[in-house]
């Protein structure tokens, strides 16, 4: 018998890009609730408790709920693509690549928290590094990023597309989160092992799909005064033997002028970057993903896959 997968919230941009990514899978039985009814509690619980693994595409709150309509149903498992149970420590957080093991944690989970976009990168270059022993739990990390759009789900996409919107946003490139209270912030400390949160600053760009996250470090104040190349080794050596993540040789990075965030648009990968100058003690670290891919419905398949049993 096929798995059955229910897509709770598949109208949003996440449920969309899930549902496509779904739509030529015949392993699977997708199950689906029209649009109409899709706030219907009743049909909701019923296509939620029949599901093998349940993914959410839901607000936080809405989330919750969903989670809530399973109580006394020990069979259905779940991916919530919220940022609501990301820091939840009976949660498998769905980052397969973050440390050697995270993939067999998230194939035996019940619940399995999807990373958010912005964490992912953050998260990808930050631990390794505190793994290491390089990078101070309580260095003061800031992290510094720009997203496409499509981040901010239908009501921002509507505000960059359409100029007949009343709330339409011409800017072709715009801070937010200017109150540092980014809900991804504890999800980066959590998850990057560091004992102070990082200072992070989002924007958004004028292109659809894509990410880079920057990560400028000082290397006189980390752990041994590391070298870029001893930044780029611990690197290398924690994404060793995987697929998804590539650390870029550091003579490739130094041959580059500019990178593009839209670079991996349409995959699932994620790129990390060195970039300086060795012995002018700075880094800047750099993570390239799409944010729709790495960043949200390609994670979201993955775990689906590793909880299935079908990725190694």
């Amino acid at each position: 018998m096929k798995p059955k997968i229910f897509i709770d919230g598949e109208h949003g941009t996440t449920g969309l890009q899930i549902r496509q990514r779904l739509a030529g899978r015949d392993d699977l039985d997708v199950l689906s609730i029209p649009e109409s009814e899709r706030r219907n509690p009743t049909l909701r619980e019923e296509m939620l408790k029949a599901a093998d693994i349940a993914i959410l595409c839901l607000p936080d709150d809405a989330a919750r709920e969903s989670v809530a309509m399973l109580a006394g149903n020990d069979a259905s498992r779940v991916i919530d693509t919220s940022p609501a149970h990301r820091t939840a420590s009976d949660w498998a957080y769905g980052f397969a690549e973050m440390d050697e093991g995270q993939a067999a944690r998230i194939a035996g989970a019940r619940f399995v928290a999807n990373p958010g976009c912005y964490p992912t990168g953050a998260i990808g270059l930050i631990r390794p590094l505190v793994k290491a022993g390089i990078l101070p739990a309580d260095y003061p990390v800031t992290v510094n990023a720009v997203s496409g759009y499509t981040g901010g789900g239908k009501q921002l996409i509507a505000q960059m597309e359409d100029e007949q919107n009343s709330a339409y946003i011409p800017s072709p490139h715009f801070l937010y989160g200017l109150t540092l209270a980014h809900k991804h912030v504890p999800e980066m400390q959590m998850h990057g092992m560091l004992d102070r949160a990082p200072l992070f600053s989002p924007s958004v760009g004028r292109f659809a799909q894509g990410m880079i996250v920057q990560l400028p470090l000082h290397l006189a104040d980390l752990n041994g005064a590391p070298s870029l190349g001893d930044v780029h080794a611990a690197l290398a050596r924690h994404y060793d033997g995987q697929r998804i993540v590539e650390v870029v040789p550091l003579a490739e990075s130094a041959q580059l002028a500019r990178v593009d965030p839209t670079e991996l648009h349409d995959t699932d990968g994620m790129k990390l970057f060195v970039f300086g100058t060795e012995g002018k003690g700075q880094a800047n670290l750099v993570a390239v993903l799409d944010n729709l891919g790495k960043g949200a419905s390609g994670a979201a398949v993955q775990n689906m896959d590793l909880m299935l049993g079908k990725e190694a």
